[in-house]
């Protein structure tokens, strides 16, 4: 049994910027993680502040991908936070060359084990990643073991894929892309090239995808599912949430959308 409190908080969740933030507290002391670095060093201070947290609860910072409403303040991150920033050897290696990050990275930057897991915090939260099809030069998803809570997220999806589900299967909380409603995509100002790159199977996960992908995976031990990564244009929450709704029927699981631009209220886990 976890008898430690887990709280989460994404920061932002959406195409104009994404960054969550992970703490366990319990006798052994806090710890905390960043994923992905999407939103400001002064914004991020200014949310952790209003719940009691400061920049010393974060430990590290792991890095889904490098597109760059991911790491559009990474090399801030790298410079001030001076925590260990966790990420594949690719995209280290994509990373050390990039102009937002290049000159900040090398002090910090920790490469991911390519098989099992990575001690973040030891003794406190490790981590798993695998890779999911979307069109950057890398991205992953994380499985987070939060002393014995698992905790997987996995946006910026352009498919479903078994390695994911898997993960999803045993975790008590699961972050998932539920960018876009099919409709609105092939309605809307996107041309159709945009649109073909969305839905193409190397872009994002739709509604109807996203509750595909929980009727595989939801399971007893299932608590939280958040949907992120929602699109201004092609999705609204109430039509995300109500895609997914069936697939949790009567099982007590909490679903919520996570807001784009704003950050959402500190979650108890």
């Amino acid at each position: 049994m976890i008898s430690n409190k887990i709280v989460f908080q994404s920061l932002s969740s959406g195409s104009c910027g994404n960054c969550y933030f992970l703490h366990i507290d319990g006798e052994a002391g806090g710890a905390g993680i960043v994923i992905d670095a999407g939103v400001s060093m002064r914004r991020m201070k200014m949310e952790l502040l209003k719940n009691g947290f400061t920049f010393d609860d974060v430990d590290a910072v792991l890095v889904t991908h490098d597109h760059m409403d991911h790491i559009h303040n990474l090399g801030p991150y790298c410079k001030r936070l001076m925590k260990p920033v966790w990420m594949t050897r690719k995209l280290r290696g994509s990373l050390a060359t990039h102009w937002m990050t290049g000159e900040y990275l090398g002090p910090v930057a920790k490469s991911l084990n390519e098989d099992g897991w990575s001690e973040i915090v030891p003794g406190r939260i490790r981590a798993k990643h695998f890779i999911v099809p979307h069109d950057a030069t890398q991205t992953v998803g994380y499985c987070i073991d939060l002393e014995g809570y698992i905790f997987v997220i996995m946006t910026d999806i352009g498919r479903m894929t078994e390695e994911a589900l898997n993960y999803a299967s045993q975790a008590s909380t699961v972050v998932i892309e539920a960018n876009y409603d099919l409709a609105m995509l092939r309605n809307g100002p996107y041309p159709i090239e945009l649109q073909d790159r969305i839905c193409g199977g190397h872009g994002h996960l739709s509604n109807a995808e996203c509750a595909e992908a929980i009727r595989a995976f939801v399971h007893p031990g299932l608590e939280n599912i958040f949907l992120c990564h929602l699109s201004e244009h092609n999705n609204t929450p109430r039509k995300a949430v109500e895609a997914c709704e069936p697939e949790i029927e009567g099982t007590g699981i909490r679903l919520l959308a996570l807001p784009r631009g704003t950050a959402s209220p500190m979650f108890i886990l």
